[in-house]
């Protein structure tokens, strides 16, 4: 399951700049899941080289659900869970399946 598909789509009439009207569908806000309500799998300790979609890999099995360690850790940027500056930080890492 990816991160958005239980997000609702919607619908929006615009008026482009020749005067038509058309309908342009998007998805509705999707709202991460409170940290503090997730079950924890493990905590990894962040060492030179981490990549988050291996760190998933290797706990989950899923690569994929690199987004789901991202939810966990109320992180906006991938890469600032793993970089340079995060070495010797400690990344959560969800059970499958316990992000909506």
């Amino acid at each position: 399951m990816g991160r958005y598909d239980p997000v609702a789509t919607t619908v929006l009439e615009v008026t482009t700049t020749t005067g038509a009207r058309r309908q342009v569908r998007y998805l509705v806000r999707r709202f991460p899941p409170d940290p503090a309500g997730q079950a924890t799998l493990a905590v990894h300790l962040v060492v030179p080289g981490d990549r988050l979609d291996l760190l998933s890999h290797r706990y989950t099995g899923d690569a994929l659900g690199f987004w789901r360690v991202c939810d966990a850790n109320d992180a906006l940027d991938p890469d600032a869970l793993v970089d340079a500056e995060a070495v010797g930080t400690e990344v959560v890492v969800p059970l499958p399946g316990a992000t909506p």
